[in-house]
Protein backbone atom coordinates (compact mmCIF):
# COMPACT_ATOMS: atom_id res chain seq x y z
CA UNK A 1 0.00 0.00 0.00
CA UNK A 2 1.43 3.50 -0.66
CA UNK A 3 2.32 5.69 2.16
CA UNK A 4 -0.01 8.16 0.96
CA UNK A 5 -3.06 9.93 1.19
CA UNK A 6 -3.68 11.95 -2.28
CA UNK A 7 -0.43 13.88 -2.59
CA UNK A 8 0.17 14.11 0.75
CA UNK A 9 3.29 11.82 1.05
CA UNK A 10 3.12 9.99 5.15
CA UNK A 11 5.85 10.71 7.46
CA UNK A 12 7.19 7.43 8.42
CA UNK A 13 5.16 7.38 11.82
CA UNK A 14 1.66 7.81 10.01
CA UNK A 15 3.00 5.19 7.67
CA UNK A 16 3.44 2.48 9.77
CA UNK A 17 -0.12 3.93 11.80
CA UNK A 18 -2.24 3.31 8.43
CA UNK A 19 -0.68 -0.20 8.11
CA UNK A 20 -1.45 -1.00 11.46
CA UNK A 21 -5.18 0.26 11.60
CA UNK A 22 -5.64 -1.98 7.97
CA UNK A 23 -4.55 -4.94 10.16
CA UNK A 24 -6.15 -4.25 12.71
CA UNK A 25 -9.90 -3.19 10.86
CA UNK A 26 -9.09 -6.92 9.05
CA UNK A 27 -8.85 -8.59 12.52
CA UNK A 28 -12.30 -6.49 13.23
CA UNK A 29 -13.98 -8.28 10.69
CA UNK A 30 -12.89 -11.65 10.93
CA UNK A 31 -13.67 -11.06 14.50
CA UNK A 32 -16.99 -9.62 14.30
CA UNK A 33 -17.92 -12.56 11.84
CA UNK A 34 -17.06 -14.97 14.07
CA UNK A 35 -18.70 -13.70 17.08
CA UNK A 36 -21.89 -13.41 14.78
CA UNK A 37 -21.77 -17.15 13.78
CA UNK A 38 -21.83 -17.75 17.50
CA UNK A 39 -24.52 -15.42 18.45
CA UNK A 40 -26.49 -16.59 15.71
CA UNK A 41 -26.16 -20.15 17.17
CA UNK A 42 -27.18 -19.99 20.17
CA UNK A 43 -29.87 -17.26 20.02
CA UNK A 44 -32.65 -19.22 19.81
CA UNK A 45 -36.08 -16.79 20.27
CA UNK A 46 -34.28 -14.46 22.62
CA UNK A 47 -35.17 -10.37 21.88
CA UNK A 48 -31.63 -9.70 23.61
CA UNK A 49 -29.65 -12.15 21.97
CA UNK A 50 -31.10 -11.15 18.04
CA UNK A 51 -30.63 -7.22 19.43
CA UNK A 52 -26.46 -8.43 19.93
CA UNK A 53 -26.71 -10.31 16.58
CA UNK A 54 -27.95 -6.98 15.29
CA UNK A 55 -25.45 -4.94 16.90
CA UNK A 56 -22.50 -7.25 16.25
CA UNK A 57 -23.52 -7.31 12.59
CA UNK A 58 -23.60 -3.07 12.56
CA UNK A 59 -19.77 -3.33 14.13
CA UNK A 60 -18.74 -4.35 10.22
CA UNK A 61 -19.52 -1.02 9.21
CA UNK A 62 -16.77 1.18 10.26
CA UNK A 63 -13.48 -1.15 9.75
CA UNK A 64 -15.49 -1.79 6.42
CA UNK A 65 -16.10 1.98 5.57
CA UNK A 66 -12.24 2.71 6.28
CA UNK A 67 -11.06 0.34 4.29
CA UNK A 68 -12.85 1.13 1.52
CA UNK A 69 -12.34 4.82 2.06
CA UNK A 70 -8.50 4.26 2.56
CA UNK A 71 -8.44 2.85 -0.99
CA UNK A 72 -9.58 5.87 -2.32
CA UNK A 73 -7.63 8.37 -0.39
CA UNK A 74 -4.47 6.90 -1.92
CA UNK A 75 -5.85 8.21 -5.26
CA UNK A 76 -3.86 11.81 -6.51
CA UNK A 77 -6.07 14.32 -7.42
CA UNK A 78 -7.51 15.04 -10.67
CA UNK A 79 -8.91 17.70 -13.45
CA UNK A 80 -12.21 16.31 -12.19
CA UNK A 81 -11.42 16.19 -8.72
CA UNK A 82 -8.99 19.03 -7.68
CA UNK A 83 -9.56 18.69 -3.77
CA UNK A 84 -8.60 14.83 -4.17
CA UNK A 85 -10.68 11.99 -3.44
CA UNK A 86 -10.15 13.05 1.08
CA UNK A 87 -13.85 13.39 1.36
CA UNK A 88 -14.62 9.84 0.69
CA UNK A 89 -13.38 9.12 4.98
CA UNK A 90 -16.71 11.62 5.53
CA UNK A 91 -19.16 9.58 2.97
CA UNK A 92 -18.11 6.32 4.53
CA UNK A 93 -18.64 7.93 8.06
CA UNK A 94 -22.38 8.85 6.97
CA UNK A 95 -23.30 5.77 5.63
CA UNK A 96 -22.23 3.94 8.60
CA UNK A 97 -23.88 6.83 10.63
CA UNK A 98 -27.25 6.57 8.38
CA UNK A 99 -27.27 2.13 9.07
CA UNK A 100 -26.55 2.71 12.89
CA UNK A 101 -29.68 4.92 13.20
CA UNK A 102 -32.21 2.99 10.77
CA UNK A 103 -31.21 -0.29 12.65
CA UNK A 104 -31.16 0.90 15.91
CA UNK A 105 -34.74 2.49 15.22
CA UNK A 106 -36.05 -0.89 14.11
CA UNK A 107 -33.98 -2.71 16.93
CA UNK A 108 -35.74 0.08 19.33
CA UNK A 109 -39.68 -0.14 17.75
CA UNK A 110 -39.07 -3.91 17.36
CA UNK A 111 -38.41 -4.43 21.34
CA UNK A 112 -40.77 -2.20 22.36
CA UNK A 113 -43.84 -3.92 20.63
CA UNK A 114 -42.64 -7.28 21.95
CA UNK A 115 -42.88 -5.43 25.71
CA UNK A 116 -45.99 -4.13 25.03
CA UNK A 117 -47.70 -7.42 24.14
CA UNK A 118 -45.66 -9.31 27.04
CA UNK A 119 -43.82 -11.67 24.58
CA UNK A 120 -41.95 -14.64 26.54
CA UNK A 121 -39.50 -15.86 24.77
CA UNK A 122 -38.88 -19.80 25.43
CA UNK A 123 -35.55 -21.25 25.94
CA UNK A 124 -35.08 -24.50 25.94
CA UNK A 125 -32.52 -27.44 26.78
CA UNK A 126 -30.57 -29.80 24.90
CA UNK A 127 -29.05 -33.10 25.97
CA UNK A 128 -25.23 -33.18 26.04
CA UNK A 129 -24.05 -36.69 27.60
CA UNK A 130 -27.29 -37.77 28.20
CA UNK A 131 -26.90 -34.55 30.99
CA UNK A 132 -30.11 -31.71 30.03
CA UNK A 133 -28.44 -28.28 29.91
CA UNK A 134 -30.68 -25.06 30.22
CA UNK A 135 -29.62 -23.48 26.60
CA UNK A 136 -29.56 -20.13 28.26
CA UNK A 137 -25.81 -21.05 29.80
CA UNK A 138 -24.18 -21.47 26.48
CA UNK A 139 -25.68 -18.05 25.12
CA UNK A 140 -24.55 -16.87 28.76
CA UNK A 141 -21.16 -18.28 27.96
CA UNK A 142 -20.52 -16.91 24.18
CA UNK A 143 -21.56 -13.10 25.52
CA UNK A 144 -19.11 -13.05 28.28
CA UNK A 145 -16.55 -14.28 25.59
CA UNK A 146 -17.37 -12.24 22.80
CA UNK A 147 -16.90 -9.07 25.65
CA UNK A 148 -12.78 -9.31 25.52
CA UNK A 149 -12.29 -8.93 21.74
CA UNK A 150 -13.78 -5.39 21.12
CA UNK A 151 -12.55 -4.26 25.10
CA UNK A 152 -9.06 -5.00 23.20
CA UNK A 153 -9.56 -4.04 19.57
CA UNK A 154 -10.96 -0.48 20.60
CA UNK A 155 -8.08 0.23 22.43
CA UNK A 156 -5.50 -0.54 20.20
CA UNK A 157 -7.36 1.75 17.85
CA UNK A 158 -7.37 4.51 20.03
CA UNK A 159 -3.61 4.84 19.74
CA UNK A 160 -3.94 5.07 16.11
CA UNK A 161 -6.74 7.62 15.90
CA UNK A 162 -4.57 10.70 16.49
CA UNK A 163 -1.74 10.23 14.94
CA UNK A 164 -4.09 9.33 11.19
CA UNK A 165 -6.05 12.11 12.20
CA UNK A 166 -9.14 9.88 11.52
CA UNK A 167 -12.30 10.43 13.07
CA UNK A 168 -14.20 6.87 11.40
CA UNK A 169 -11.40 5.10 12.99
CA UNK A 170 -11.83 7.01 16.58
CA UNK A 171 -15.77 6.29 16.04
CA UNK A 172 -14.87 2.69 15.27
CA UNK A 173 -12.86 2.58 18.51
CA UNK A 174 -15.33 3.98 20.82
CA UNK A 175 -18.14 1.62 19.46
CA UNK A 176 -15.43 -1.23 20.17
CA UNK A 177 -15.00 0.19 23.84
CA UNK A 178 -18.82 0.63 24.36
CA UNK A 179 -19.80 -3.27 22.85
CA UNK A 180 -19.08 -4.31 26.19
CA UNK A 181 -21.99 -2.37 27.90
CA UNK A 182 -24.31 -3.82 25.20
CA UNK A 183 -23.23 -7.49 25.66
CA UNK A 184 -23.94 -6.95 29.76
CA UNK A 185 -27.27 -5.78 29.31
CA UNK A 186 -27.50 -8.88 26.93
CA UNK A 187 -26.66 -10.99 29.64
CA UNK A 188 -28.56 -8.99 32.44
CA UNK A 189 -31.93 -9.82 30.08
CA UNK A 190 -30.70 -13.87 29.17
CA UNK A 191 -30.32 -14.14 32.98
CA UNK A 192 -33.70 -12.57 33.62
CA UNK A 193 -35.60 -15.17 32.09
CA UNK A 194 -33.58 -17.71 33.89
CA UNK A 195 -34.47 -16.16 36.96
CA UNK A 196 -38.35 -16.20 35.73
CA UNK A 197 -38.38 -12.17 34.65
CA UNK A 198 -39.64 -12.55 31.13
CA UNK A 199 -39.35 -8.82 30.74
CA UNK A 200 -35.97 -8.20 31.11
CA UNK A 201 -34.98 -9.77 28.08
CA UNK A 202 -36.93 -7.06 25.83
CA UNK A 203 -35.94 -4.13 28.63
CA UNK A 204 -32.03 -6.05 27.39
CA UNK A 205 -32.91 -5.31 24.14
CA UNK A 206 -33.77 -2.09 24.28
CA UNK A 207 -30.97 -1.00 25.68
CA UNK A 208 -29.13 -2.24 23.55
CA UNK A 209 -30.85 -0.22 19.83
CA UNK A 210 -30.33 2.78 22.51
CA UNK A 211 -26.76 2.42 22.63
CA UNK A 212 -26.83 1.88 18.51
CA UNK A 213 -28.90 5.24 18.46
CA UNK A 214 -26.60 6.71 20.25
CA UNK A 215 -23.26 5.94 18.15
CA UNK A 216 -25.76 5.99 14.84
CA UNK A 217 -26.74 10.03 16.04
CA UNK A 218 -22.46 10.61 17.21
CA UNK A 219 -21.41 9.71 13.79
CA UNK A 220 -24.68 11.57 11.84
CA UNK A 221 -23.85 14.62 13.64
CA UNK A 222 -19.82 14.52 13.05
CA UNK A 223 -19.70 12.95 10.06
CA UNK A 224 -22.49 16.18 8.82
CA UNK A 225 -20.60 18.69 10.44
CA UNK A 226 -17.62 17.63 8.13
CA UNK A 227 -18.76 17.86 5.07
CA UNK A 228 -20.35 20.86 6.19
CA UNK A 229 -16.73 22.49 5.92
CA UNK A 230 -17.26 23.87 9.75
CA UNK A 231 -13.81 24.70 11.85
CA UNK A 232 -11.66 22.00 11.84
CA UNK A 233 -11.43 19.95 14.95
CA UNK A 234 -9.06 17.58 16.94
CA UNK A 235 -9.93 13.45 15.67
CA UNK A 236 -12.11 13.48 18.40
CA UNK A 237 -14.49 15.87 16.81
CA UNK A 238 -14.40 17.95 20.00
CA UNK A 239 -11.85 20.89 20.25
CA UNK A 240 -10.63 23.02 17.83
CA UNK A 241 -7.81 21.68 15.88
CA UNK A 242 -4.82 23.83 17.45
CA UNK A 243 -3.20 24.23 14.14
CA UNK A 244 -5.50 27.37 13.43
CA UNK A 245 -3.66 28.99 15.53
CA UNK A 246 -0.58 27.66 15.39
CA UNK A 247 -0.87 28.94 11.69
CA UNK A 248 -2.18 31.89 12.18
CA UNK A 249 1.21 32.71 14.54
CA UNK A 250 3.43 31.40 11.87
CA UNK A 251 2.11 34.14 9.29
CA UNK A 252 2.44 36.53 11.71
CA UNK A 253 6.31 35.76 12.95
CA UNK A 254 7.13 37.07 9.24
CA UNK A 255 8.88 40.57 9.38
CA UNK A 256 7.04 41.47 6.35
CA UNK A 257 3.52 40.72 6.98
CA UNK A 258 1.34 43.36 9.62
CA UNK A 259 -2.00 41.55 9.69
CA UNK A 260 -2.46 37.82 9.11
CA UNK A 261 -5.79 34.99 9.59
CA UNK A 262 -6.71 31.62 8.15
CA UNK A 263 -9.46 29.73 7.49
CA UNK A 264 -9.11 25.27 7.84
CA UNK A 265 -11.37 23.08 6.50
CA UNK A 266 -10.89 19.26 7.73
CA UNK A 267 -10.98 17.05 4.25
CA UNK A 268 -10.90 14.14 6.55
CA UNK A 269 -6.69 13.15 7.20
CA UNK A 270 -5.38 16.60 5.46
CA UNK A 271 -6.11 19.83 6.09
CA UNK A 272 -6.99 22.49 3.46
CA UNK A 273 -5.84 26.12 4.67
CA UNK A 274 -6.87 29.10 2.94
CA UNK A 275 -4.60 32.06 4.26
CA UNK A 276 -4.49 35.59 4.06
CA UNK A 277 -1.72 38.30 4.66
CA UNK A 278 -1.55 42.07 4.77
CA UNK A 279 2.49 42.54 3.83
CA UNK A 280 4.04 45.94 6.15
CA UNK A 281 4.41 48.44 3.64
CA UNK A 282 1.25 47.86 1.32
CA UNK A 283 3.63 46.42 -1.76
CA UNK A 284 4.26 43.15 -2.68
CA UNK A 285 6.82 41.27 -0.90
CA UNK A 286 9.84 39.02 -3.31
CA UNK A 287 7.89 36.21 -4.46
CA UNK A 288 10.97 33.74 -2.67
CA UNK A 289 9.49 35.79 0.64
CA UNK A 290 5.90 35.00 0.12
CA UNK A 291 6.89 31.12 -1.05
CA UNK A 292 9.31 30.91 1.94
CA UNK A 293 6.50 31.49 4.44
CA UNK A 294 3.75 29.09 2.50
CA UNK A 295 6.36 26.60 3.23
CA UNK A 296 6.83 27.19 6.45
CA UNK A 297 3.20 26.86 7.45
CA UNK A 298 3.20 23.38 5.25
CA UNK A 299 6.19 22.48 7.63
CA UNK A 300 3.88 22.93 10.74
CA UNK A 301 2.22 18.92 10.19
CA UNK A 302 2.15 16.56 7.64
CA UNK A 303 -1.46 17.13 7.37
CA UNK A 304 -1.16 20.50 5.80
CA UNK A 305 -0.19 20.11 1.94
CA UNK A 306 -3.24 21.76 0.18
CA UNK A 307 -2.12 25.53 1.21
CA UNK A 308 -3.25 28.69 -0.94
CA UNK A 309 -1.48 31.62 0.58
CA UNK A 310 -2.54 35.29 -0.55
CA UNK A 311 -1.25 38.64 -0.56
CA UNK A 312 -4.23 40.98 0.19
CA UNK A 313 -4.79 44.66 0.85
CA UNK A 314 -7.27 44.18 3.24
CA UNK A 315 -8.26 40.85 5.56
CA UNK A 316 -11.56 39.72 3.47
CA UNK A 317 -14.23 39.69 6.53
CA UNK A 318 -16.45 37.78 4.97
CA UNK A 319 -14.36 34.65 4.17
CA UNK A 320 -13.00 35.25 7.72
CA UNK A 321 -15.68 35.50 10.10
CA UNK A 322 -13.72 35.11 13.13
CA UNK A 323 -13.13 39.07 12.33
CA UNK A 324 -16.34 40.32 12.94
CA UNK A 325 -16.87 37.87 15.70
CA UNK A 326 -13.50 38.87 18.02
CA UNK A 327 -14.55 42.91 17.13
CA UNK A 328 -17.46 41.92 19.35
CA UNK A 329 -16.22 40.34 21.77
CA UNK A 330 -13.02 42.00 22.23
CA UNK A 331 -12.29 45.43 22.70
CA UNK A 332 -10.85 47.61 19.53
CA UNK A 333 -7.70 47.63 20.94
CA UNK A 334 -7.65 43.51 21.65
CA UNK A 335 -8.97 43.01 18.29
CA UNK A 336 -5.49 45.11 17.00
CA UNK A 337 -3.15 43.01 19.28
CA UNK A 338 -4.54 39.72 17.91
CA UNK A 339 -4.35 40.54 13.79
CA UNK A 340 -1.28 42.68 14.37
CA UNK A 341 0.85 41.28 17.08
CA UNK A 342 3.92 38.93 15.98
CA UNK A 343 4.83 36.60 18.22
CA UNK A 344 8.13 37.84 17.76
CA UNK A 345 7.38 40.82 19.68
CA UNK A 346 7.44 38.75 23.21
CA UNK A 347 10.85 37.64 22.67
Amino acid sequence: MSARFGHTQLPEEQARALRRAVRLERVSIGMTLMTMTLVLLVAGSSQAMKAAWIEDSLALLPPLAFLVAVRFIRRRPTPRRPYGWHRSIGVAHLVSAVALLTMGGYLLIDSGIGLARGERPPIGVLEVGGLLLWQGWLMLAVMVLVIIPPVVLGRLKLRLAPLLHDKVLYADAQMNKADWTSSLATIVGVAGIGVGLWWMDAAAAIAVSLSILRDGWTNLRDSLRDLMDSRATQYDGEDPDPLVGEVRATLLAADWVAEADCRIRDQGHVLHVEAFVVPEDASLPPLERVTELRERCIGLDWRIQDLVLSVVEALPEELLPQLSTQARSLGPADTAYTHHHSPQEDS
